[in-house]
């Protein structure tokens, strides 16, 4: 049977998943959920292992834009790493493996990067993946004043901590990639929509086919340099009709 250490252990991890789980309902965009993400895991290790500053970066195919930091010091010090395309945090993301660094001060990894961290006043720093789906991967990141902070009990909790988010930060990407393609399906819906509608008027005032109307909205677009969208957008108010509040798609 497990013994009480355990059962607390399992009971405190238990708490810390639902409230991951918690935030990514609640909270309007991933942005949101990683700054919530990074505030819990600062919480868990600060007491126990010192003042830990956590930050946490998310990398897709084309950015490594969303960055989330449990202060305004650890978003700076975060943000020294995409200065030099490298760090614990960023190489942990890429690489997948624990990136630990006991003291910048004899640090021979990241040569350039370690002197311009040592600056900040981070003697140690530990950097975690965590597992998300393909075309995608993230880094959680913790820093210490102090060298040698991250021992190999700290380096397990913090993994672990990793192992705990990744369900709930994979959920958050899965959410945020809907809500995109989601606004950008309403968006190309509502374009259709309004020139559907300029068409329609293009007809009605030459009394000419679609295919034709078609044509003529094309050749306007082409000659004035306008987008199709934009021009239809002015035709439909010039006829004193507003741009389409929803489409023929919606109920």
């Amino acid at each position: 049977m497990p013994d009480e250490n355990e059962l607390a252990r399992e009971a405190e991890r238990d708490t810390i998943t639902a409230q991951l789980q918690n935030m990514v309902l609640e909270s309007d965009d991933v942005q949101e959920f990683l700054t919530g993400l990074v505030s819990v895991a600062a919480e868990a290790f600060t007491g126990r292992y010192g003042d830990i500053f956590c930050g946490i970066t998310l990398l897709q195919p084309r950015s490594m834009t969303t960055v989330a930091s449990s202060s305004a010091r650890a978003r700076q010090v975060d943000e020294v790493q995409y200065g030099f395309d490298d760090g614990p945090c960023l190489r942990a993301a890429r690489e997948g493996v624990t990136v630990h660094i006991p003291d910048f001060l004899t640090e021979t990894r990241f040569p350039e990067y370690r002197e311009a961290i040592a600056a900040h006043g981070l003697r140690s720093a530990l950097g975690i993946p965590i597992r998300l789906d393909e075309g995608a991967s993230a880094g959680l990141d913790f820093y210490s004043t102090e060298p040698g902070t991250f021992d190999d009990k700290g380096i397990r909790v913090a993994e672990g901590f990793a192992r705990d988010v990744s369900q709930s930060l994979r959920l958050a990407v899965r959410v945020a990639k809907l809500t995109d393609a989601a606004a950008n399906m309403r968006v190309a819906m509502e374009s259709r929509t309004s020139i559907d509608m300029a068409i329609g008027a293009i007809m009605a005032q030459n009394r000419c086919g679609q295919k034709e109307a078609t044509a003529i909205l094309r050749r306007a677009s082409s000659n004035r340099n306008v987008k199709l969208r934009d021009l239809s957008v002015d035709i439909l108010a010039s006829l004193g009709q507003h741009e389409p509040v929803t489409t023929h798609f919606e109920s």
